[in-house]
């Protein structure tokens, strides 16, 4: 059984015949779509210096099997001329179509020279090493040239940037100059405002202390008037004092004791007891006599009092129905009434808020104290000779009372005054 020789590789092509497969494969190359990443700038290059700058990148990229298929898939589908033997031997390398072996070899035997000495031969390869080597440099010559043209392309558009970026620098900083230009104009201003603030403060300063000065003379000269009239009205008292004095004297007229309010205690007391300071229900027209006296005060012991007359009310109902039931009393008789509740019957806590009418006073007594303790030092503390009326059903506070000088007055006679 016979084998088919081996495929020559391309190195192992005549010099022209691989140049002549490297421009076929040139020629196809933009045609062919998906490139390696070696052949992709080779086939921006112009038709004439492609196959002339990337001879080396195709060669190489023609020992895959893959890219030789696509070059002959596209060569098959327009032909090349085949007009001499380099050509046909390129094109039978490419296409590998029928018996292309043959015609390869016979294109081959045409092209080879007869004979070639074992100089020429070796004279021939370095010839080709040169030419590849050649061919590289131009390569590499022209991917430099290349480089250098995207890097000149990117220093220009560095440069306008550059350009671009020190007009704005220039721009900004005129805007802050202008800017800082502004802020020291509203500086000044607002120095010169706070300039004329300051001396309009100096000038109301000023005047406000001469205001002062003016108004401590006219006290000075005020208090001297009023001084000098105290002067003179002492001086009138006293000759009005000693005068009377010696009128007196000259009368023989006797000392009095007392005040006139006993003696409209005494007027109106008339069918009362000798000696009775407690005014009972049957005195209730009497009780509202002794309120109508000027300058009176009713003191009330507020639950004492609510508990007698309505005792089946809750505690809050009582208190408000005391002090309202108290506020005609008022009324009529002008007698400043003071309510005083005991602050432990209402338990801990806040203090309930009473809402009374004109005229009367809630007290509550302070936590610890009873109200019977505050009706004592209510009544302690009125002076001696005003009417001091207390109402109450404990017969001690009302000792106590009595002997403070104040009336005292049971609740009988109260409720029916209220009633």
């Amino acid at each position: 059984m016979s084998t088919s020789p081996p495929v020559p590789a391309l190195a192992q092509l005549p010099e022209p015949v691989r140049a002549r497969v490297v421009a076929l494969a040139a020629d196809v190359l933009p045609a062919l779509g998906q490139l390696p990443p070696a052949l992709r700038r080779v086939a921006t290059f112009a038709p004439a210096r492609r196959a002339k700058l990337g001879a080396t990148a195709i060669a190489t990229a023609l020992r895959e099997e893959d890219l030789r298929a696509r070059v002959a898939s596209h060569l098959a589908v327009q032909p090349p001329a085949t007009s001499t033997p380099v050509d046909r031997a390129a094109v039978a390398w490419l296409v590998r179509a029928g018996a292309w072996e043959a015609e390869l070899a016979a294109a081959l035997d045409e092209v080879a020279p007869a004979g070639p000495t074992r100089e020429e031969s070796e004279v021939a390869r370095l010839r080709d090493r040169l030419d590849a080597a050649e061919r590289a440099a131009r390569e590499q010559r022209a991917m430099h040239r290349a480089q250098v043209d995207e890097v000149k392309a990117e220093n220009t558009t560095l440069r306008r940037r550059l350009g671009e970026a020190r007009a704005a620098e220039k721009a900004a900083r005129a805007a802050a100059e202008q800017a800082a230009a502004q802020v020291d104009g509203l500086r000044r201003e607002v120095e010169a405002l706070a300039s004329a603030q300051e001396r309009e403060v100096r000038r109301l300063r000023a005047r406000v202390a001469e205001l002062e000065a003016d108004a401590a003379s006219g006290r000075r000269a005020v208090r001297a008037e009023r001084d000098e009239a105290t002067v003179r009205a002492r001086v009138l008292l006293e000759t009005v004092v000693e005068a009377a004095a010696g009128l007196r004297r000259e009368l023989g007229l006797p000392s009095v004791t007392g005040a006139p309010a006993d003696r409209v205690e005494a007027g109106l007391s008339a069918g009362v007891a000798e000696g009775a300071r407690v005014l009972t229900g049957a005195s209730a027209g009497l009780l509202e006599q002794y309120l109508a006296m000027p300058r009176a005060r009713l003191v009330v012991d507020g639950y004492n009092v609510s508990k007698s007359i309505w005792p089946t009310s809750p505690l809050e109902a009582q208190r408000i129905r005391l002090v309202n039931a108290l506020a005609p009393l008022v009324a009529r008789t002008g007698a400043d009434t003071t309510v005083v509740f005991d602050a432990g019957q209402v338990g801990q806590g806040a203090r309930p808020v009473v809402a009374a009418p004109r005229g009367v006073r809630v007290y509550f007594s302070p936590e610890g104290t009873i109200a019977d303790d505050v009706i004592r030092d209510l009544v302690a503390a009125e002076p001696p000779g005003r009417v001091v009326v207390v109402v109450t059903g404990d017969q001690a506070v009302l000792a106590d009372v009595t002997r403070a000088g104040a009336r005292g007055a049971s609740v009988d006679a109260l409720a029916s005054l209220i009633s």
